[in-house]
């Protein structure tokens, strides 16, 4: 998987460095020579849209965008992914945040940041205890009990941190537990895992 980081000054962060070392930085008017399968990281600087920022013609079949922006809100977050980004996050996060986003993203999902997942799980969460005392959880049957209570908690919009702290367990076994449960119900994220538990479509 290839990676280029696409700014206006051409200009990359150390931890953009750091989490992809052989990533390529390009300026922002030569996006569009770039070709090959991979993600696009476009930097979103204070005062800049969206639509500012990413291609009007969208990624090519092979490709994502994502978006590095300065000052990430909710607001903005739509505007990205309303453009064609398959994710936003803060142009200065971790490098181990932006590996997890380029592992979601290379793999179909849809990185949208805590603070919206929030709001968007959170809407629909009231109404899981009435769903699932009104019909089968047929989705529970296939896990364990431990991976189960792990994706209620994940559907209720809870951190891996609030999880672990809630069952005792460390953050290392609440991934892995994740990660199972994405596997047995084919599913890609955080997102479709809450609109399945939820009885939502997806």
């Amino acid at each position: 998987m290839q990676h280029w980081f696409i700014d206006r000054q051409a200009i990359a962060l150390p931890t953009w460095r750091e989490a992809m070392p052989a990533a390529q930085v390009l300026a922002r008017a030569r996006a569009g020579s770039v070709v090959g399968a991979g993600i696009l990281w476009f930097r979103l600087r204070s005062g800049e849209a969206a639509s500012e920022v990413l291609p009007a013609a969208g990624p090519a079949a092979d490709q994502h965008f994502v978006v590095l922006s300065d000052e990430p809100d909710e607001d903005t977050v739509l505007q990205c992914l309303t453009a064609g980004a398959a994710g936003c996050c803060n142009s200065h996060a971790a490098p181990e945040v932006l590996q997890q986003v380029a592992l979601v993203v290379a793999n179909g999902g849809l990185w949208v940041g805590q603070s919206l997942l929030r709001r968007v799980m959170g809407g629909t969460a009231r109404i899981i205890e009435q769903r699932q005392q009104a019909r089968n959880d047929d989705w529970s049957a296939l896990l364990s009990e431990r991976e189960a209570e792990v994706a209620r908690l994940v559907a209720s919009a809870s951190s891996n941190k609030e999880i672990a702290r809630q069952l005792s367990i460390s953050e290392r076994t609440v991934k892995a537990h994740l990660t199972s449960v994405f596997e047995k119900l084919g599913l890609r994220d955080r997102l479709q895992l809450s609109l399945r538990i939820n009885g939502l479509p997806r």
